[in-house]
């Protein structure tokens, strides 16, 4: 229950400024899915760099360089590791063979522990759920297609994953948490957020018109790569470990194989205790949430309302 964002200038044409006040916008708006924390990575002087803070988005002063042409975001809300502590937070920076890279998520995963232990993964101070992503990447060697699928394919939860290189190139994971991509041709310019809502309110704080922009539609189970030159490229996942492909099963639409009854409870239970465990960012508590279950409100629709304020 985080928030992507960033941009991706190809053509080269956005101005110092213009690059900060983007970030600043983007940043504040996706608070609404994260105020404990906010980062951001980009490459600088042939390194990449990572800096965040433990600071909601509006806080946050921007002063990325000229050269930094590809900016990948994210702001927290946390589940997992106190975001007091820097290292837990987003993005996270590894090292494939010798290239280096950062990965941000939006999301729970819940097989982070038991894959440290049954791959045999060293021992981090990181706390977050989350850097068990970047532990997998750096087990293959080489961040490519092939090593983001075979992370993807480990992990049980819910996710969306984006993954910066050292020379620019900018991957989407995407799971079945939400993505947002325009498109901006004339302009040279990639913008993501991860709900559409924030990214129309970025578009009118910037007063740029979706007219100009072409939505790109990343389906769950696909990665994308957008090249430092704005080229993209497609590969795909499995997809069947994510929690609403677990959801889809229970509901009769299964991937292959019996669906296991026990299964499918102990899937919804987590889904609903994971909505307990951020409820109080929004100003209620776990047992408000039960109260509103019993009454026959589904997960789906809870979150919903921590987010929307309805129900």
């Amino acid at each position: 229950m985080c928030c992507l964002f960033g941009l991706i200038d190809y053509r080269h044409g956005l101005s110092v400024k213009q690059k900060n006040k983007i970030l600043s916008v983007l940043a504040a708006a996706c608070e609404t899915r994260g105020t404990d924390a906010t980062g951001i990575a980009y490459n600088f002087g042939g390194k990449l760099r990572v800096y965040k803070r433990p600071i909601p988005g509006h806080r946050m002063r921007f002063r990325v360089p000229a050269d930094a042409w590809t900016i990948m975001g994210h702001t927290r809300m946390t589940t997992q590791g106190s975001a007091k502590r820097n290292y837990n937070n987003h993005p996270f920076f590894g090292k494939a063979g010798n290239e280096p890279f950062a990965l941000a998520h939006n999301g729970v995963l819940y097989n982070d522990r038991s894959l440290r232990r049954t791959l045999a993964l060293p021992e981090v101070k990181i706390e977050t759920d989350s850097y068990i992503g970047v532990q997998l990447i750096e087990r293959k060697n080489v961040l490519d297609f092939a090593s983001l699928r075979y992370m993807a394919e480990q992990l049980e939860g819910s996710f969306t994953f984006t993954v910066l290189d050292g020379k620019d190139d900018l991957y989407f994971v995407k799971g079945d948490n939400p993505l947002c991509l325009y498109h901006f041709p004339t302009l040279g310019l990639y913008l993501y957020t991860s709900t559409e809502e924030i990214m129309r309110s970025v578009l009118s704080r910037l007063h740029l018109s979706d007219k100009r922009a072409h939505q790109i539609r990343v389906d769950c189970g696909k990665i994308l790569q957008i090249d430092c030159a704005g080229k993209t490229a497609w590969s795909r996942f499995d997809d069947s470990n994510l929690m609403f492909s677990r959801y889809d099963r229970m509901w009769g639409y299964p991937y292959g194989g019996q669906w296991d009854s026990e299964e499918a409870t102990d899937t919804a239970d987590s889904y609903m205790e994971e909505i307990k465990a951020v409820a109080s960012s929004f100003g209620y508590t776990p047992e408000a949430i039960d109260r509103l279950a019993a009454m026959g409100f589904s997960a789906e629709e809870l979150e919903e309302f921590l987010y929307c304020g309805e129900l």
